[in-house]
């Protein structure tokens, strides 16, 4: 793949990790937009679970990329994601549909589409991606490269944080349960697993907040260029 025209920067890192604020942050810093990956999945995830499509079923779910069209219309202070011309930006981040991405996220085929359409959109101008294979898959050839991590404990803590913020009632064991059987199964699948680019920054953000993770990219971002 040769080198981006455009100025790409990917964010990799576990679920909790902080990815889709800070990748927010540093493209409005820099003036790019944001392309959130995740949302992408989620959001065929959610059309399948409508249509009651067998999520172990490749070939339907391929089938039903094919008839689907997912936009994502950066705004202000938040992403708009649409699926077939719908705002599905509070559905997609539901518990069933977020313990049910990983069956899309899984089948090569859908990623194989799925990563054409997202190095569509890096081509035609310059973005800030966040996921789990963005750096080693989507964009090897991105500008800057980033694996943003957490500790388990930390990361658990952030997503119970944010779901009980939006009235959610969360087990907060059966959540952490979750969130690491969901890191196993990222960075076991076959394609297009969780793992952290050769040439990555690594930045723990346990300890740090938004604003720090985000100065920390922004000053390597700075010295590369």
């Amino acid at each position: 793949m040769a080198a981006p025209q455009t100025q790409i920067v990917t964010i990799d890192g576990p679920a909790g990790a902080g990815k889709s604020t800070v990748a927010k942050q540093v493209a409005a810093a820099l003036s790019l937009a944001y392309l959130d990956t995740g949302a992408m999945y989620r959001a065929l995830t959610l059309k399948a679970i409508r249509q009651d499509v067998n999520l172990e079923d490749e070939d339907a779910l391929v089938v039903l990329a094919g008839q689907t069209t997912i936009d994502l219309e950066n705004h202000a202070s938040s992403v708009k994601v649409l699926l077939d011309e719908e705002d599905v930006s509070e559905a997609i981040r539901t518990i069933e549909v977020t313990n049910k991405t990983f069956y899309v996220a899984r089948a090569p085929r859908v990623r194989a589409i799925m990563v054409e359409w997202q190095r569509a959109i890096g081509e035609k101008k310059g973005v800030v991606v966040e996921g789990r294979d963005v750096g080693t898959v989507v964009f090897p050839q991105a500008t800057n490269k980033f694996y943003l991590d957490a500790d388990l404990t930390e990361r658990s803590r952030r997503r119970i944080e944010e779901l009980r913020a939006k009235g959610n009632d969360v087990d907060a064991d059966k959540l952490t349960a979750e969130l690491e059987e969901r890191d196993n199964k990222d960075k076991t699948r076959s394609v297009g697993p969780l793992k952290k680019a050769d040439d990555a920054v690594v930045i723990d953000s346990t300890h740090l907040s938004i604003d720090e993770v985000v100065q920390e990219m922004l000053k390597a971002i700075k010295k590369d260029g």
